[in-house]
């Protein structure tokens, strides 16, 4: 067994694709509309879906906003230089909601960026090897 994907629900499609695409360079892997149903659904990521998990995106066409709730986290990212990731997601209009630096009680250098819709994104700077 392996993990596929993880789906999250945008409330708009164009923005959500913008953000995971121009602003954290993740590639459109696969869209499909669903007419009948109302939905679209777009898959994203750094690598094929055979190689690696994707993210899901799901937009309902007719819901332009969810809750996000409080049972989510978050969805990590490894980086080269968290730091060096915050400076290019804010140049190209991302929002950075915790800058990077030391995690708390650890050594681990992360940050955190949000998604048009409020999802939570953590960068983790890769340990040098």
């Amino acid at each position: 067994m392996r993990v596929l994907h993880t789906m999250i629900r945008v409330g708009n499609l164009e923005n959500s694709l913008a953000f995971y695409t121009g602003v954290l360079g993740m590639r459109l892997l696969r869209r499909q509309d669903y007419p009948e149903g109302r939905f679209t659904l777009a898959f994203v990521g750094y690598c094929a879906e055979s190689e690696g998990a994707v993210l899901e995106l799901t937009h309902n066409w007719d819901t332009p906003s969810y809750d996000l709730g409080n049972a989510f986290g978050h969805i990590a990212l490894a980086v080269d230089d968290a730091y060096a990731a915050c400076e290019q997601i804010k140049a190209k209009g991302g929002k950075v909601t915790r800058e990077a630096g030391p995690m708390k009680h650890g050594t681990t250098v992360i940050a955190f960026v949000e998604d048009p819709d409020g999802y939570k994104i953590e960068l983790i700077q890769k340990k040098a090897a």
